[in-house]
């Protein structure tokens, strides 16, 4: 028996075809049903494993998240509490200031009357601010009527005026070293021996000749217990005159160091030295005015953390610790007092912190209990769900493969040809089915894809070329654009220059230039055309030079800058217009002669101090009206200054949440550059803001031009 001769079931097409979308349908079905009841069950076990997880991971996040939080904020109130004591120290240094030159003015003057009244210890009042003291030191030679006497009276009204305008000050006076002293508010008189002439306020004064405090609290001779004073001496055609404010420490404790924290933690001052200025709770006690007061020194403490972090104090630092004080946990943050050198540290006990996260963790293991339940609630109700889809769907596919079976067989053979002739690239083929439903419409649009297919391989064709010669057109308008900017950086003695522009596009209308004014004198230039791309990069072409054409070999920026803006908006008719920044720099006398036309203020950092600004001066874009008017400032420069002009590209980089760079970063950036290469601030400035931004596409043209004075050229 042969093969031909063997009996076989023949089957027409649309019979195959419904046998095997049944089979496929059905054994697809069943390994589906299969998978998806096991997968269901495993899913079900894995989310609520997953929920416990999650929910640890929540705890231990949250507990952290907590911890960082309380230590962010201790270091914050910390500092804000020293910021509010230097304020103090601040205000006191500036009323001696005030002080110290009206009695520089009453020296070189005659005397002046008084409209408070003066009197001496003997004379009993009832209301102390009334009038002044007036008291001589054992010895003295001077009385009332004398001259001396009669000019120090006319401090007596900025004493009381001093004295009123600040809450926290105890007692301000004036005392000389012929022994006369004035102090307002009056009061009973000094204890037996006292001179003022012998404390250390007054010697200091006198030794440094200067404005100082004193180096540790001592006990008031008034009566007002632990006090520090603020003096400073006068010299005057009679002699010295030293000028002094006291200030409680129970006015520190009680006005600022005991505000925090709504009374649960509380604050302590030290000096440079470790000693302890202020403190809750610190007083005199029984102690007299001429004994010494010693202060406690924080180092003596035997808790090694509290002393590691005294060492950070003393040194200027701000920041938090965490050690054990008094058999207590205890978090300290701690900050500088910087008009005194001192510090101030700020302590919460840890369990204060950590109540909160104890809280946090009993609610979050209640919600995961929670979670765990609606989950196995959840799977077993998808479970029965797809039992019933199962059998819906099965009975669903014996119906649509029979449907199938009856459509499918001469269409797909006449589209099959079809498929061929095209493969083959005879787009001209066409397909004919008149069976009047969806065969019939996808036949229509095979001829329709067809035809279309042959048009968009033409358009396709011309497409390419077109946009090979605008890629072609961008690229020489991009390189004959970059041929405008200085292909060197000019070399100035002392100085070091560098710039760079990066465009958004393939071309942009940022630009800068260098042009010589003088023979030493240069002309360094930065602008921002309004907008970007062709139009922008057209605009810049004629602003940079009419710019360039009045300002090459004058002196006199703003008169060029004027005469360039009325060629300017004479010349533009698009209503486009030009920020620009000019600075005349001369080497000779290491000065920027700066004026601005409405551009971004360019940024100075100084070398010795770190000290960052912005030349924010007044002016309106060049362009915008024929007559504008622009000042010019002067800045003088010293060796290790950073300059750096720039465009809004810079500091309005955008990042994917749509944060500006902004002038902040640009800043604190430049000022930890201000001793590199000026090359190298501008990798930094540009890393920086590509670190910021990440992915986000670059939003505005990017340029920078940095001046760095490297040495004296004077």
């Amino acid at each position: 028996m042969t093969a031909d001769t063997i009996p076989r079931i023949r089957l027409n097409l649309r019979a195959k075809i419904l046998i095997v979308l049944l089979a496929l349908s059905v054994i697809s079905l069943l390994i589906t049903g299969f998978f998806a009841f096991s997968s269901l069950t495993d899913i079900g076990r894995y989310a609520q494993g997953s929920s416990r997880t999650l929910g640890e991971n929540v705890l231990n996040d949250s507990s952290a998240a907590l911890q960082t939080n309380a230590e962010e904020y201790l270091v914050r109130v910390a500092s804000d509490q020293a910021e509010i004591t230097n304020v103090l120290f601040l205000d006191s240094n500036s009323e001696m200031d005030i002080l110290a030159a009206h009695a520089a003015m009453l020296g070189n003057n005659p005397p002046i009357a008084s409209r408070i009244p003066a009197y001496p210890p003997t004379i009993h009042l009832t209301d102390p601010l009334a009038a002044t003291l007036v008291e001589f030191t054992p010895g003295s030679n001077l009385t009332p009527a004398c001259e001396e006497v009669r000019v120090l009276a006319g401090m007596d009204d900025m004493l009381r005026a001093v004295y009123v305008t600040d809450e926290d000050m105890t007692a301000v006076y004036i005392a000389s070293d012929t022994g006369v002293m004035r102090e307002y508010p009056w009061n009973a008189g000094h204890p037996a021996g006292y001179d003022p002439r012998n404390r250390d306020w007054y010697k200091q004064a006198v030794l440094t000749g200067n404005l100082t405090w004193s180096d540790a609290p001592y006990v008031d001779a008034s009566g007002h217990g632990l006090v520090m004073t603020c003096s400073k001496v006068i010299v005057s055609k009679y002699g010295n005159w030293v000028i002094g404010s006291d200030v409680a420490v129970t006015a520190i404790n009680e006005d600022f160091l005991s505000q925090t924290l709504g009374g649960k933690g509380y604050s302590v001052l030290i000096d440079r030295n470790g000693n302890i200025i202020s403190q809750p709770g610190l007083s005199s006690g029984t102690m007299q005015w001429n004994e010494a007061f010693t202060p406690v020194n924080a180092f003596s403490s035997e808790e090694p953390g509290l002393r590691a972090i005294v060492v950070n104090m003393t040194a200027g630092k701000t920041g938090i610790g965490r050690v054990w004080f008094n058999g207590t946990e205890t978090y300290v943050a701690y900050a500088p007092v910087r008009a005194m050198n001192w510090s101030l540290a700020v302590s919460l006990p840890v369990a204060e912190v950590t109540e909160p996260m104890m809280k946090t963790e009993g609610r979050i293991k209640s919600a995961t209990i929670a979670s765990g339940q609606q989950i196995t609630d959840e799977t077993a109700r998808l479970v029965t769900i797809f039992a019933a889809l199962f059998v819906i769907l099965l009975v669903a596919v014996f119906f649509i493969s029979v449907s199938l079976a009856r459509y499918i067989t001469k269409p797909l053979e006449t589209l099959k040809s079809g498929t061929r002739a095209i493969g083959k690239g005879d787009l001209d083929y066409r397909v004919t089915i008149r069976s009047g439903d969806e065969f019939e419409e996808l036949a229509n649009s095979f001829n329709t894809m067809a035809a279309d297919l042959k048009t968009n391989i033409e358009n396709l064709k011309i497409t390419t070329a077109q946009k090979e010669r605008y890629t072609k057109e961008l690229e020489i308008a991009r390189t004959i654009q970059a041929s405008f900017l200085p292909e060197e950086m000019p070399e100035v003695k002392g100085f070091e220059i560098a710039a760079t522009a990066i465009p958004a596009l393939e071309v942009g209308g940022d630009f800068y230039d260098f042009i010589p004014v003088s023979r030493h004198r240069w002309a360094l230039i930065i602008a921002d055309v309004s907008g970007k791309g062709v139009s922008a990069a057209l605009f810049m072409a004629l602003s940079r030079t009419l710019i360039r054409a009045c300002i090459e070999g004058k002196t006199d920026t703003t008169a060029a800058l004027r005469e360039a803006n009325r060629f300017i908006c004479r010349d533009a008719q698009s209503s486009m217009f030009v920020t620009v920044f000019s600075a005349i720099l001369d080497p000779e006398r290491q000065t920027l002669a700066c004026v601005n036309a409405g551009h971004n203020p360019p940024l100075v950092v100084r070398g010795d101090s770190g000290d960052a600004a912005f030349l924010r001066q007044d002016g309106i874009a060049m362009g915008v009206i024929p007559e504008m008017v622009i000042n010019e400032e002067v800045v003088t420069l010293k060796p290790g200054d950073l300059v750096v002009l720039y465009t809004d590209g810079v500091t309005e980089a955008f990042n994917d949440k749509l944060e500006e760079f902004g002038e902040e970063r640009f800043k604190e950036i430049a000022r930890t550059c201000r001793f590199l290469p000026a090359g190298e601030v501008i990798r930094r400035i540009l890393s920086a803001i590509h670190a910021f931004t990440g992915t986000t596409p670059q939003s505005d043209d990017i340029t920078l031009v940095v001046l760095r004075v490297i040495s004296d050229s004077r």
